[in-house]
């Protein structure tokens, strides 16, 4: 049963993978994973997760920007598809990293093996998530906005068909953010990502990586995954209402086909209002730090000492290679 449920928190976690993160190619971002934090530099990323018995188990890598190796990836709009794409597969790696050292405490099977998650059981999760999500956030709202065109004519009004459609695809989502907030190992994950922003906010701000300097700042950050999905889930309503399709499928084709250049965009979007947060486009990105109240949680020091080790780590690794992490 203690399997189980650990592979159930797993699952959520990768529900919960793009408004965990930070997608974007910064100084410094991270994410909150199961009983620990993931951090990540230009050129290395580094993981401190909490293990079963209260030691903090690291690990760190380095890593290559996308945008270093073929210019062309630091093209406008292609950054948001290339560098989302990037951050979701380190995400992965690292969640699937906090699950396995949760599982290395677990009692051995059978065969006398640790319990670990398999690269088919990964593969598994991965498609369900994406399965979940054009689901959920793609056939639904669309389902239910085309009945409500059968009741009433006036729904079938392009704009008022894609509004109406939009607003039940921001109701599922902060339905299932909250719903999943209820539950206790979730709840902790949010609290861990509420010590990956003050890490990194303290960091920006120049001040000592030390708890108690760490445990002053703010949970709720611009460039939060959070902030970045509602963006996106606005922003669509404005895409698909220009689009001149009518039917179910062509309007179905159309939800998926534009997710890569709606991300561009949505991207491009919150890396403007995070430099500029006084514009328009600031109050655009005003949801997803209201909606932060739900995914991130107050933290407690164990947690917050777990984000700086992570950060420690990863800027040990940064300067290794030669970066040198300097704040503008």
């Amino acid at each position: 049963m203690d399997f189980l449920r650990k592979m159930w928190r797993f699952l959520m976690a990768v529900q919960l993978l793009p408004a965990l993160e930070s997608g974007e190619e910064t100084l410094v971002g991270g994410q909150a994973v199961l009983e620990g934090v993931m951090m990540r530099s230009p050129h290395a990323w580094a993981i401190a997760v909490r293990t079963p018995s209260g030691a903090v188990s690291t690990h760190s890598e380095p890593i290559d920007r996308p945008s270093d190796q073929h210019k062309w990836m630091a093209w406008p709009i292609v950054r948001g598809v290339v560098t989302l794409g990037h951050a979701m597969s380190l995400g992965f790696r690292a969640l699937k990293y906090s699950a396995n050292v949760a599982l290395g405490e677990t009692p051995i099977n059978d065969q006398g093996k640790k319990l670990e998650i398999s690269g088919w059981l990964a593969a598994v999760n991965i498609i369900f998530s994406v399965a979940f999500f054009i689901f959920m956030y793609k056939f639904l709202p669309l389902l239910a906005a085309t009945e409500l065109k059968k009741v009433n004519p006036l729904f079938g009004e392009q704009i008022i068909f894609n509004l109406v459609d939009g607003i039940i695809r921001i109701a599922l989502f902060l339905l299932f953010i909250w719903g999943v907030s209820l539950m206790k190992d979730i709840h902790r994950v949010y609290e861990y990502h509420g010590a990956e922003h003050k890490t990194v906010y303290a960091f920006e701000s120049g001040d000592t990586l030390q708890t108690g300097a760490v445990q002053k700042y703010s949970t709720y950050h611009p460039r939060c995954g959070t902030s970045f999905l509602m963006t996106v889930m606005i922003i669509s309503i404005l895409f698909y209402t220009v689009v001149p399709v009518t039917t179910f499928w062509a309007r179905f084709g159309i939800r998926i086909a534009l997710l890569p250049v709606i991300a561009g965009v949505s991207y491009e979007i919150i890396r403007y209002a995070a430099k500029h947060r006084g514009s328009l486009f600031a109050v655009m990105t005003a949801p997803g730090l209201w909606l932060q109240r739900i995914t991130t949680q107050p933290p407690d020091d164990r947690q917050v000492e777990c984000a700086i080790t992570a950060l420690d780590r990863a800027m040990e690794l940064e300067k290794e290679r030669g970066g040198e992490l300097v704040i503008a």
